[in-house]
């Protein structure tokens, strides 16, 4: 079991309700880069993307983040999809 956190743009503060809460991302230095493809091939592309920030020396901290700016309901080829992978860093 675990928490995540979901975040959506919104026009106007959002009041917490049970377990919904309110949250900002704060400022960060980010490695970030766009994954294209069907969503079963996240975890490889974030291996890549791990694998490629240490050999060029960034170090992650922590928390992670995706944006799914193309998907199913924008294109219904998966081949189309795009999702941003972000990773903040210590350095």
């Amino acid at each position: 079991m675990f928490d995540f956190e979901l975040g959506v743009e919104v026009t106007a503060p959002v009041k917490s309700a049970g377990r919904v809460k309110p949250g900002v991302l704060p400022a960060a230095k980010v490695a970030r880069t766009i994954y294209h493809g069907p969503y079963q091939g996240l975890p490889g592309a974030w291996g890549e993307f791990v694998d490629w920030m240490k050999a060029n020396g960034h170090e992650q901290a922590e928390d992670l983040w995706e944006v799914y700016s193309v998907g199913p309901r924008s294109s219904p080829d998966p081949a189309n999809w795009r999702t941003e992978l972000n990773r903040p860093l210590t350095n």
